[in-house]
This record gives structure tokens, C-alpha cells and sequence, in this order.
């Protein structure tokens, strides 16, 4: 056998600046092996330039093409349709039937597919969906369109969450997860935007204002969808766009953290199996429900709620959306870039989420107009922080990529079940106020604030007791190798809080 191999790390001006070995008493999980910061700076620069803005535009018009049914709403579907009763409320949540069941499935498969290729056909597959429901003519056409919209689309957004821990540590990820809700926020107020502008198209080549709604904000996701093919990189060994010198300093970064060793970075269904019985993962769940009941509440039915809150008109409620999803978006960065720093992601998650409480009694208040819409503002304070702060925080906890990408996807099948719910939560027979719908919200986020406060307490109990050393009888008698295999339950593993 060869001794243990060691690499140069070359600095921006070409030198060799520093040696580093990859031998380590706990193999590729050293936070003692030296790197070059001023280096990985500017790879991390680099790494955002290529990815960032390609998974933020996916996930904006995804989230476009999810809820811009109800700008459609506005501008003649249900009348065209004949959407009488409940019916709008099941064409909103039977997409979120087939989503759910598609995403723990679809992260298995990602790395097989190719994230590139996976990805890509993703997104040009829901993107002709989406278009195609602008000519849809009866009910029963529509039910069919959200169907396979749902399908289809259920891959993305943890397909990215995972692809994006390929490139990212633990201590970046936060903000870069925070960008994906940053474009949900932006996709909520560029279809108050949209709608508000092609809602003037109504009539034009006979045809209504919302079926010009789905056809044009479709279409730029087909576009798209072709276009990722060339743009991600399948990981960093294969990224175009990364020298060998940046590739070894990816090596280098994946390293100095805990667990993530090449084998752990394999599939193993071993790894599948841990996820389905680690009790973390399925608190992680439970709480993510309760943060998306608001997130699906909020993101479909605000059009809706302002409207029934004053005497303004479509294009006014329209205008009158985009205020709050730019203070939710702007609040996310900041408590992201917070959380990344400072690795705490429970407190903020608790904070956050009373915020959103209170704006709900707000809401569910007999109070003036201008009373409910700060609430909408308060609400959206605490949206995107309780929704996206924990889709960084289960992954940063599993080293592991059969467990993270288990563990990720059934976090947002559970979570994402609450769409189904969510849109009987707010029924038109109880407008203006919505006490129902509020109460419920406000309970559900309540509930995930108390477990991600549980979460929270638990993680730092644990940290404390194996720096004290209480969980090193575990390893008695095993290799360094064995050890850092062991992923989250390697004694020296940290939880991020």
C-alpha cells in the first residue's frame, strides 16, 4: 500500500501555498487540516456565479407555475370553468397529491440520472404543462394538467437542496437554500406583477386574461429547462467551469468536515433505511408540515385575502401583494446570512415563527383594513425563516448522502402534504375574516416553532455530552476509518443548532 497522499492547494497568484496531508486521526473529517481562506473565498464566488442564479431561476418559475392559479383567479378561470362550490380549492390542492409522491423517489434516482439531465428534464416537462393548462376548456382538463404538473414537478426543489449540498459546507449552506425562498418571494411578487400586466391582455385573440397568465409564464420554464442541460455540472469532479486547482480545493473543503468521506458521499440503501428510522428526521418532518400549512395558506390565497380585507380593485390587490413578499424575502437574506454565521438555526426558527403568529391573530382581529394588511406584513416577516431555515438545518445533520438525500426528501413530502390541506383552510363562504383558516395556520405554526425549539434544546444536550465524551464507549475498539463512516453518529460529529 501507498502512504497517505497529500496535495498543494495553489493560491490565485499560482504559488503552491500550503501542503496538505489527508491523513488525519478521524480520515476526511479534520477541521485541522490547514487551507487556504483568500483561496476557497473566491471559489465559493465562483461556485455562486455558476449555480446560483441557474437553481434560483428554476425554483422561482416553479413556484410561478404552482401558485399562479390564483392570480388566474382574478382574471375569469373559475367563470370559464365553471369553478362553482369547492371545485377551485381541489384543482389548488390535487397538485400537491402526485408532488408528495414523487420526491422521496425522484432524490433517489438524481445522482443516477445525472443532476444535470435529471434536473433539465424536469423542468422542460412541467414547463409544457404549465403552458398547456392556458387552453384547458373544462374542469375535468384542468384536474388533469394540475395532476401531472404536480408529478413532474415534485423533483425539483429537492433535487436542488440536495444538489447544492455537492458544493456547499454546512456553513454556507443556510444563505444558499435562503436563495431559493428568496425566489419564491420574488415569484409571489412578480406574479402580482405579471398578473397585474398580462391581465391586460384579456381578450386579446379571444382569449381570457387567465389563460395568458399560464401560457406566458409557462413558457420561459420550457426555455429554461433546455437550457440547464448546459449550465450545472453534475458535481465538482465534472464541473467546466472549476481548474484542477479548485477541484483539489473542493476535495479539500469537503475534507475538513465530519463524515463526509468518499464512501459516505456513494449511495447506500443502508443510508435510506437510517433516515426512515432516525427519530431526528421525522421531527424535522412534523415541523415542516405545520411551517408549510403557512407557506401554501400565504402563497395561494393572498391575492385573495387582501381583496377581502378592502374595496380594492384587481390590479390594485395585485400591486398591493408585492410589498410583503419583498419584506419576506429581505428578512430571509438577513436571518440566513445570521444563522449560516453564527451555525444556530433553531433559535431563529423560534423567533420568527411567533412573528408569523402574531400576525395572524392580527388577521383573525375585527380590526380596519389597514390593521389586516400589516398583518400580512408581519406574516411574511416569519414565512420564509420557518419554511427555509430547516431545509439547511436536517441536511447540515447527515454527512451521509443516502440519509441526506432521504432524509431531505421526506422532510418536504411531508411538508409539502399540507398543500393538499391548505386550500380548504380558506373557503370564500368565510370572507372577510377567515377566522377558520387563520386559526388553524396559526396553530400549525405554532406547533413547528415548539419542535424546532425541541430540536434545538436537543442538539445542544447532545453536542455538550460528547464534548464531555460520553458517547466514546461507542467507538471503543473500532478504526479511524470505521469511525468516520459512522456519519452524524461519529462522536465527534457536531450538530449545527
Amino acid at each position: 500500500m501507498t502512504g497517505p497522499a497529500s496535495f498543494e492547494v495553489i493560491d490565485e497568484k499560482g504559488t503552491a501555498a500550503k501542503s496538505i496531508s489527508q491523513e488525519s486521526p478521524f480520515e476526511q473529517g479534520n477541521n485541522d487540516i490547514e487551507i487556504d481562506h483568500v483561496a476557497e473565498k473566491k471559489l465559493v464566488r465562483k461556485l455562486d456565479r455558476h449555480i446560483i442564479w441557474v437553481v434560483m431561476l428554476l425554483y422561482l418559475l416553479s413556484f410561478l407555475d404552482r401558485v399562479n392559479i390564483g392570480n388566474a383567479r382574478l382574471y375569469g378561470m373559475e367563470e370559464d370553468l365553471q369553478l362553482t362550490g369547492n371545485k377551485y380549492n381541489i384543482a389548488v390542492s390535487i397538485l400537491f397529491v402526485t408532488y408528495i409522491t414523487s420526491e422521496v423517489p425522484s432524490n433517489l434516482v438524481l445522482k443516477k440520472f445525472r443532476p444535470s439531465r435529471y434536473i433539465s428534464a424536469i423542468a422542460t416537462s412541467w414547463g409544457i404543462i404549465a403552458t398547456l393548462t392556458g387552453l384547458c376548456q373544462s374542469y375535468a382538463g384542468l384536474i388533469v394538467c394540475r395532476i401531472l404538473l404536480g408529478l413532474i414537478e415534485g423533483g425539483l426543489f429537492p433535487g436542488i437542496t440536495v444538489y447544492l449540498t455537492f458544493f456547499y459546507t454546512k456553513r454556507e449552506l443556510g444563505l444558499r437554500i435562503g436563495y431559493l425562498f428568496v425566489s419564491a418571494a420574488l415569484a409571489g411578487a412578480c406574479g402580482g406583477l405579471l398578473g397585474y400586466a398580462i391581465g391586460h391582455m384579456d381578450g386579446i385573440a379571444g382569449q381570457r386574461g387567465w389563460r395568458w397568465i399560464m401560457i406566458l409564464e409557462g413558457l420561459p420554464t420550457f426555455v429554461l429547462g433546455i437550457a440547464t442541460w448546459f449550465l450545472l455540472a453534475d458535481d465538482p469532479e465534472h464541473a467546466y467551469y472549476l481548474n484542477s486547482e479548485e477541484k483539489a480545493l473542493m476535495i479539500v473543503r469537503r475534507e475538513r468536515q465530519i463524515g463526509q468521506t468518499t464512501s459516505a458521499q456513494e449511495f447506500h440503501w443502508k443510508d435510506v433505511k437510517e433516515a426512515f428510522k432516525d427519530w431526528k428526521v421525522i421531527a424535522f418532518c412534523a415541523g415542516q408540515f405545520g411551517a408549510d400549512t403557512m407557506l401554501y395558506g400565504y402563497s395561494t390565497f393572498l391575492p385573495t385575502l387582501i381583496q377581502s380585507i378592502g374595496k380594492w380593485s384587481t390590479p390594485k390587490v395585485q400591486a398591493l401583494t408585492i410589498p410583503c413578499y419583498c419584506l419576506g424575502a429581505i428578512t430571509y437574506l438577513l436571518v440566513a446570512r445570521l444563522s449560516d454565521a453564527h451555525q444556530m438555526r433553531g433559535l431563529y426558527c423560534v423567533i420568527f415563527g411567533a412573528i408569523s403568529m402574531i400576525g395572524y391573530g392580527v388577521m383573525i382581529s375585527d380590526s380596519s383594513p389597514g390593521v389586516h394588511y400589516f398583518g400580512c406584513f408581519l406574516i411574511a416577516m416569519g414565512l420564509y425563516v420557518v419554511v427555509g431555515l430547516p431545509l439547511a438545518w436536517l441536511p447540515s445533520n447527515c454527512p451521509r448522502y443516502g440519509k441526506r438525500t432521504t432524509a431531505t426528501g421526506l422532510q418536504l413530502t411531508i411538508g409539502n402534504a399540507s398543500g393538499i390541506m391548505a386550500p380548504f383552510l380558506y373557503v370564500t363562504t368565510e370572507a372577510p375574516r377567515y377566522v377558520r383558516g387563520h386559526g388553524v395556520t396559526l396553530a400549525m405554526v405554532g406547533f413547528a416553532a415548539i419542535m424546532y425549539g425541541f430540536m434545538w434544546f436537543c442538539f445542544v444536550i447532545i453536542n455538550a455530552g460528547r464534548r464531555n465524551g460520553k458517547e466514546d464507549h461507542k467507538v471503543a475498539g473500532m478504526t479511524d476509518g470505521d469511525i468516520a463512516e459512522l456519519g452524524d453518529k461519529n462522536p465527534r460529529f457536531v450538530y449545527t443548532i
